[in-house]
């Protein structure tokens, strides 16, 4: 499931990197020859190729700045993210708040937690320990934090399903099968059959995602690369037009 969103997301993350990094080439090598040849002509540029040059200017003269920039982002967040718990607590929940992805994700941890505590179950292995090996196995911190307090309601006495109505964060449908699962002794087969139907919302999902994001990368390309081209060939329309 882990590889599917990132397959989903790794293709039109690489689209926009390579868009920036065209414009940014761009501006720095091809936005300077237009410039010269402007001022050859000696006319009066449109406000929107100005712009584009001054852009131009900046990033050759500071471009040290912006790599710099990416670079020390990238490394900062690396490093929160592997040594910081308060980090990832923020960032996980932040995540868990985004439009269909945060979907995705909330429906993903559910997927897991219930595919683990099923295999878990079928194996006889008691509740209380299933649960501190299935908080791990639901690769959000938020999720893994609330059925580690699951954990400690279950220890304590109390019914699996209360502790999950308690954490808030599993829907009604799961909670109702778990209480299905506990009263019956069947909590495996149920469990598995949560799992298999958030597998399949996750799956539509992705799909969904994708087909999603590839008006928004068009967008984004035309933005940013024809942007620059029309900017550049605007005073020799607007030469065009004033010879005509």
């Amino acid at each position: 499931m882990k590889k599917k969103i990132k397959k989903a997301l790794t293709y039109p993350i690489a689209v926009i990197v390579v868009a920036f990094v065209v414009t940014t080439i761009l501006l720095i090598f091809v936005v300077p020859v237009f410039a010269d040849m402007f001022k050859s002509f000696g006319a009066d540029l449109p406000a929107f190729t100005k712009m584009v040059v001054h852009m131009s200017e900046w990033m050759q003269a500071w471009w040290y700045i912006v790599v710099g920039v990416v670079v020390g982002i990238v490394y900062t967040f690396g490093y929160f993210k592997k040594r910081s718990r308060a980090f990832n607590h923020f960032l996980d929940k932040t995540l868990l708040k985004l439009p269909i992805v945060g979907l995705i994700l909330n429906k993903s941890a559910v997927a897991r937690f219930a595919r683990t505590l099923a295999t878990m179950s079928a194996a006889g292995v008691p509740l209380v320990e299933a649960l501190e090996s299935v908080a791990g196995a639901c690769g959000n911190i938020i999720y893994t934090e609330a059925v580690l307090k699951m954990r400690e309601e279950v220890a304590t006495g109390q019914r699996l399903q209360f502790a999950m109505q308690q954490a808030g964060l599993w829907p009604h449908m799961v909670v109702q099968m778990v209480a299905i699962g506990e009263e019956s002794g069947s909590m495996d087969s149920m469990l598995l059959k949560v799992a298999d139907f958030f597998d399949e919302e996750v799956d539509n999902l992705v799909d969904n995602l994708s087909s999603l994001m590839e008006p928004i990368i068009m967008v984004i390309l035309g933005t940013l690369v024809g942007g620059l081209v029309v900017a550049m060939y605007l005073p020799i329309f607007k030469m065009g037009a004033a010879v005509g």
